[in-house]
Formats: structure tokens, C-alpha cells, sequence
């Protein structure tokens, strides 16, 4: 062989070298588990079992403060899946199956084209729809790593559903954890249904800490622990009410550890340590570009979250964001911020009480029995928050008060603090084009023949910043801004009108009573969600032949017609819930509504209008046999 010929061949060897050294991917393992928070022994608290996750921790990172960025499943999943924050987009309310633009695909698709082969084990969930392929090569109980090839790196996500909501009020359960070493949170009343759903949440964590060390073990045994990175997270806050569903740190904070084996550590965090503790703010909005900087991809610029490790690690940001929208058949609004230390949360539906009645949560015998022991008169101040109507604003002091019982917002000495976080989470808003300050079905009217994540960046279909001003004059209860107010009402903008009705409702009877010329017109609005609004207002606070005339059209807007729109349903059924007895001489008229026929979207959320109307229906029956 000359000269020339070897000089070829070793050339053509360096090269081929080089580039499988440069195409070499790390494994990465996310192991998941839904509905707790930190409530594990490496996150200090000694009544957890958790030996596992635990272990994981001391030769890992756990991250002192992570949010799930929304508290409760669907939301949350649908930031992990677009890095994208869902109010962006539309994707917030839960079930609400937003049309994404093909300009933007899902992580895994992304992570595919790099040369992955990614899994999910098996739990799905999205509110939003992508126009290409979901970018699974697998999504189903049998989803694992092991079928790819074996020079193929992996992304696999195993997801256990033991500690699930549901498995906290499953009977009969044998006990690990006795109820009476239970911590109670302040918020709880001390009781013996309290005390006995906590100690279960306690057992079901415990399970899936075993199946995550059994996900580990079963790794190591395959010779994969040295080249796979691992995340360990809880979907959100526990399944107890004010946990999962609420935008306390309760219902945001998870815990999450993480483990980079020697291999690829220069991947890792800078701030990595072996049994270190991470004071990073990072929520589930992150990890999609995290996973990305991991595999060596640059994070798309449509992406909202920061890549908290790998090539393409950022500086930490100085605050995270959470939202809360409709839960199943409630709606709400709030949005929230932290720094870390103090967390902000701004209430935009401060006329809804906190406790709403979701039916699937009071399932659950503990959040029964906190209703009944409240309408006893049993709670204490801190225990009654829950029921009653929301502040427009709150702030807590998470290391002073970690139970969030505390509201800072009116004391002198936080006003700063409070200014800060206002601004922060406001701006946070503008720069995501939040588009929950349109009513749910106009998120959707507004897109159509685009996506909501589209819309929302055209100034003519939403024009933010007046609707925004709008629903921030709205949602504050100061009176001297009334005759603003009204004149919202007569806006060419239906989000706009819709915020002046929501404004009166929220300032009370008086303001309604100043109002109703104004509230009176506003119930032959061309949006059903104005007169709904407004239909609200005059049902409450009226006299009884204004009330009779808010309902009347509260009754024409819900289901009591075939075509009714599902948006329009949910809003008027659950203002004819909360006017309980005022509704009694409609009664005849609500029964025979036809929900079966409403036009919904996409059936996974078409049955939230006979949730609402199985509760009115309830409480008619409960209201005769009490007489």
C-alpha cells in the first residue's frame, strides 16, 4: 500500500472519528410521578418515606424552589410539551385542545430529528393540538428505551400515576403513615378526614418512590446508569384541595433532582454538585429548551423557558410565573410570580370564591368535610379564606410563612416588594401575549382560520393592552372608577365591554344598583359573555324584578337550545349555579335543558355543561327537602 493510499486512509478514519465523537448524545431519563409536591425526606421533611429519590438526591441536584408553572395536570403537561407558557397560546384551560402553528413543533419531534429515539410512558394530556406528528416513536404502556437501536440515544419518559388524586380517597387503603403524626397545614382544619387523606398522600408518594427506584435499578442493570442524565419531578402540588388546582406554592412547587454520571458532567448545571442544592428558579417551562441544550440542539426562539444545563445554559432569570384558568367546569383567572422568597398573586376573577365546587376534587372526603366544617362555623380565619370571595391582590413571604396564610399586600412595610412583583408578572403578561384576558370562547372566535398562539401577536384581533387595562380597572374594588366602568361597556371591543360587566359585578350591590340602565343594555349584547357578565351582575345584586331579568338571560345564553355554543354554556350555567335559591322559579326551564346537544369543539370537554347542571339540579333537591 504507498504512500498516498495510507495518508487517505488515515485521514478518512479521522474524519469518521470526529464525526461520531460529535454526534454522540447522552441517554436522558425522566421518571415522573403525578400530583406531589416536595413532600420527601431530601426535601426535609421527615415524615416522608422516600429512600429512593432520596439517594438520587445525595449523589445528584435537587432544586430548592421548581414550579410545574401551572397546578394542575393538562396545563401543566402542555408546557413541558411546547416550552411554550399555554396562555400564550391558548392552551390553559384545561381540556381546551388549542390548534398550534406549524411553526411550531413539539419538543419530541425536535429531539427526533437529532437522532433520538424518544418514549413516553405513557400519560399525554396536551391542551393543544400540533399540526405535524407528536414525535414519539412510542407513547403507550409499553413505551421503553430497550426496543430502540442500540447506538441510538434515548429520551424516555416513564410517568406513574399511583399518587394520583384519585388513589388518596381510594378505601379500603392500608395505612404506612399514621394520621396522627400528620403536620397539618394552617390553612387545613385539624380533623379526623384531613388527618387521614394526608397520611394516604404520604403512603401513595412512598409507592412512586419505589417505582422510581425500581425505574433506576432496572437502568443500572442495563449498564446505562454511567451514560444516562436523570430528572426526578411530581407533576405539580398533592391532590389535597388548595394543593393541586391553586396557584399557592402548595399547588406549584415539585420537587426536582437531578443526576449527571461522570461522563456528562461537563453538561451539567454550573452550579452542579454531588448532593448540592441548586437555588435556581426553574419551572416546566424550562425544561423543553433544557432537554434540547442537553442534546446539543439550540432552542428554537418561539420557546419561553430558559435551558437551565447544557451547551446552551442561561443565566438564571430573577423571577418564575404560574397560572391558573378554568378547572374542568369552573372557570378562574390568576396569574402569579416569585422571586424566590416572596410570591405575588394577582386574582383577575376575585368575584369567584377560591372553592369552587369541581366535582371530580370534592371526591376527595377531606375537601367535603373542610366545606361542611366552614358552613358549621368551625374554621378559623386562616381556614375560611378558602371559601370566601378573593383579594384582587396577595403576597407572601414563602420563608416566614410557608403555609401562604399571611397576605402582605396591604402592609406598609412590603409595599415595595409588592410594586416589584406587580410589575414583573404585568410585564410578563404583555411580553407572552397572555390571551386569557379574552372570555374562552373568544380565544377560539378570534382564531379562526389561524391558531390562538397567532392571534394573539395580531394587534387588530387583540388588541392586549386595552383589554388588559380594562380587566386590571375591573378587578380591583374601588369605587371611583364607576362611571369608567360603564363607559366600558360601550366599547367596540367585546373583551372590553365584557371587563366593564365584570367590573360592576365584582364592586357589589351598590355598584350594580348604580349601573342597571347600563347592565340592563348590556343584556342584548351581541357577546354571549357580556351578557352573561352583565345577566351575573343583575341576578345577584338586583331587585327581583332585575334579577328576574338577569336570569331570564342567563337562561337563553346556557344550553337551552340545540347549537348552544360550549363556552358560552359553561359561563351562564356557572352563574346560575351561584345564584342558588334566586334561580327556584326557573326551575321547570333548567331541567329539561338539552346539554346532550351542545356544540363542543372536541368531546373531552363537551360533558363539563351536565356537570353543572347535575349540581344545580342537586341543590334544587336539597333546597326542597331541607324547607
Amino acid at each position: 500500500m504507498n504512500r498516498l493510499v495510507l495518508l487517505l486512509l488515515f485521514a478518512t478514519t479521522a474524519v469518521w472519528t470526529a464525526a461520531g465523537s460529535a454526534a454522540e448524545r447522552p441517554n436522558i431519563l425522566w421518571i415522573t410521578s403525578e400530583d406531589h409536591g416536595p413532600e420527601m425526606g431530601c426535601y426535609g421533611d421527615e415524615f416522608a418515606t422516600t429512600p429512593n429519590v432520596d439517594a438520587l438526591a445525595k449523589k445528584g441536584m435537587r432544586y430548592k424552589l421548581a414550579w410545574s408553572t401551572a397546578p394542575v395536570c393538562a396545563p401543566a403537561r402542555t408546557t413541558l410539551i411546547t416550552g411554550l407558557y399555554p396562555p400564550s397560546c391558548g392552551g390553559q384551560h384545561m381540556r381546551s385542545m388549542a390548534q398550534l402553528p406549524e411553526s411550531i413543533p413539539l419538543y419530541p419531534a425536535l429531539l427526533s430529528e437529532a437522532g433520538y429515539y424518544c418514549t413516553n410512558n405513557s400519560k399525554q394530556d396536551y391542551n393543544v393540538r400540533p399540526t405535524g406528528s407528536l414525535g414519539w416513536a412510542d407513547s403507550s404502556r409499553k413505551a421503553h428505551y430497550k426496543n430502540r437501536d442500540p447506538e441510538q440515544p434515548f429520551f424516555a419518559i416513564f410517568n406513574e400515576t399511583c399518587s394520583h388524586e384519585s388513589k388518596i380517597r381510594t378505601r379500603p387503603h392500608k395505612q404506612i403513615h399514621d394520621p396522627v403524626k400528620v403536620r397539618v397545614p394552617a390553612y387545613h382544619p385539624d380533623n379526623e378526614d384531613t388527618r387521614r387523606d394526608w397520611a394516604q398522600y404520604y403512603d401513595v408518594v412512598t409507592q412512586a418512590d419505589a417505582t422510581a427506584g425500581k425505574l433506576l435499578r432496572e437502568l443500572d442493570k442495563k449498564g446505562l446508569t454511567d451514560s444516562t442524565i436523570v430528572f426526578y419531578y411530581g407533576d405539580h402540588g398533592s391532590g389535597m384541595a388548595r394543593g393541586k388546582r391553586w396557584t399557592y406554592n402548595s399547588g406549584l412547587s415539585v420537587p426536582l433532582v437531578v443526576y449527571f454520571p461522570e461522563k456528562w458532567r461537563h453538561l451539567a448545571p454550573k452550579e452542579y454538585q454531588a448532593g448540592g442544592v441548586s437555588d435556581r428558579l426553574v419551572g416546566f417551562v424550562d425544561l423543553a429548551p433544557t432537554l434540547l441544550s442537553l442534546a446539543g440542539v439550540q432552542p428554537p426562539e418561539w420557546m419561553q423557558g430558559q435551558a437551565i444545563a447544557g451547551k446552551y445554559e442561561t443565566e438564571a432569570p430573577k423571577y418564575m410565573y404560574g397560572f391558573r384558568d378554568r378547572m374542568d367546569e369552573r372557570y378562574d383567572f390568576i396569574r402569579t410570580v416569585t422571586d424566590g422568597r416572596y410570591q405575588y398573586i394577582r386574582n383577575f376573577n376575585p368575584h369567584f370564591i377560591y372553592g369552587q365546587f369541581v366535582s371530580y376534587n370534592f371526591q376527595t372526603p377531606s375537601t367535603a368535610a373542610w366545606k361542611r366544617a366552614f358552613d358549621a362555623g368551625l374554621c378559623n380565619a386562616d381556614q375560611s379564606h378558602f371559601w370566601n370571595l378573593k383579594p384582587a391582590e396577595e403576597l407572601y413571604d414563602l420563608q416566614a410563612d410557608p403555609d401562604e396564610v399571611n397576605n402582605l399586600a396591604d402592609s406598609p412595610d412590603h409595599q415595595q416588594k409588592l410594586g416589584e412583583l406587580r410589575d414583573a408578572l404585568y410585564q410578563w403578561c404583555h411580553d407572552i401575549r397572555d390571551v386569557g384576558f379574552l372570555p374562552e370562547g373568544e380565544i377560539h372566535s378570534r382564531s379562526e382560520g389561524s391558531t390562538p398562539y397567532e392571534m394573539a401577536r395580531d394587534e387588530t384581533k387583540y388588541p392586549f393592552e386595552k383589554i388588559f387595562a380594562a380587566a386590571d380597572i375591573a378587578t380591583h374594588r374601588n369605587p371611583e372608577n364607576l362611571d369608567q366602568l360603564k363607559s366600558l361597556l360601550t366599547d367596540s371591543d367585546s373583551a372590553v365591554r365584557y371587563w366593564g360587566a365584570v367590573g360592576i359585578l365584582n364592586r357589589g350591590g351598590d355598584a350594580v344598583n348604580a349601573s342597571k340602565q347600563a347592565l340592563l343594555a348590556a343584556l342584548g349584547d351581541d357577546s354571549p359573555y357580556v351578557r352573561v357578565a352583565a345577566g351575573y351582575a343583575l341576578g345577584k345584586f338586583g331587585d327581583k324584578e332585575l334579577q328576574r331579568q338577569g336570569i331570564e338571560c342567563l337562561i337563553d345564553v346556557a344550553p337551552s337550545k340545540p347549537g348552544t355554543n360550549v363556552f358560552a354554556a359553561i359561563a351562564a350555567l356557572n352563574a346560575i349555579d351561584k345564584l342558588d335559591e334566586k334561580v327556584a322559579f326557573a326551575k321547570a326551564e333548567i331541567d329539561k335543558m338539552p346539554v346532550g346537544e351542545i356544540a363542543s369543539p372536541d368531546k373531552r370537554y363537551g360533558g363539563y355543561p351536565q356537570r353543572l347542571l347535575t349540581k344545580i339540579q342537586d341543590d334544587f333537591k336539597a333546597n326542597a327537602s331541607s324547607r
